[in-house]
């Protein structure tokens, strides 16, 4: 199921979702040009997190990176000797693969970010956002802590920003195109098509390259921050919670 637009309208307009896309649409075509630049994965290297980086707290070296054994017995041979490891949990955020990723990503952060913006406001949804692509990541480092593969991507973060989606609207309706022998359009509950989006994580082939871990870490953080949020809301954000998720099902 790929979620289109859900009924669910805002009070403001989403600014920063709109930068956040704008800025991550930027990046893939301006600094790495639809992936050209990176054709040797040269530049993943350079700005992406990498979990041997994590892990260590020191670049990678070029025997860790041929050999993709994360032992450290020699770190005297950096590829990038310069490279921040903790500017790259931020960098790679708003980094991509390719356009298919990047489109099918900001699709997601389109439907749900806006709302959760409107809820809490830009500053606390900034924080947020970093804050789920932080530990989305540091939940794909604890999987593969050896791991010398870079990880890019904003589905970690945006992971966060959908588990926040299904605890304060969890009934709003969702038009989806689902593809199963037949392509039907269809509304459908958020809490179903991000439940069925969650449980089919764990059904990933691990040898498709898809970071798994961090669509889980990052959607449980989501969740759990807005629990704290639904138990915290003012009595005006339980009205409007509850007007938007009153219309019956047709």
């Amino acid at each position: 199921m790929i979620p289109l637009k859900d009924d669910n309208p805002t009070r403001t307009r989403p600014f920063l979702t709109m930068i956040l896309i704008v800025a991550c649409v930027v990046v893939w075509f301006g600094v790495q040009k639809s992936g050209s630049v990176d054709k040797d994965g040269s530049f993943s290297y350079r700005r992406a997190a990498i979990p041997c980086e994590v892990v260590t707290g020191t670049p990678l070296t070029l025997e860790e990176q041929s050999t993709g054994d994360c032992t450290r017995q020699d770190t005297t041979d950096p590829i990038f000797p310069d490279k921040s490891v903790i500017a790259a949990l931020f960098t790679s955020m708003f980094l991509h693969g390719s356009l298919l990723h990047l489109a099918g990503n900001m699709l997601y952060l389109w439907v749900f970010g806006n709302n959760i913006e409107d809820t809490k406001g830009r500053v606390v949804y900034l924080l947020f956002y970093l804050a789920s692509g932080i530990v989305a990541t540091l939940a794909h480092v604890a999987l593969d802590p050896g791991s010398t593969i870079p990880l890019v991507g904003a589905s970690g973060a945006i992971a966060g920003v959908m588990g926040a989606y299904l605890v304060l609207f969890p009934t709003v309706r969702i038009k989806s195109l689902i593809i199963f022998f037949l392509i039907l359009f269809r509304d459908v509950q958020a809490r179903w098509l991000l439940g069925i989006w969650f449980i089919s994580q764990f059904f990933i082939n691990p040898n498709e390259g898809v970071a798994w871990a961090a669509h889980v870490g990052g959607f449980v953080f989501g969740v759990l921050v807005g629990l704290v949020w639904r138990a915290r809301r003012d009595p005006e954000e339980i009205a409007r919670a509850r007007y938007v998720n009153s219309p019956p099902y047709a």
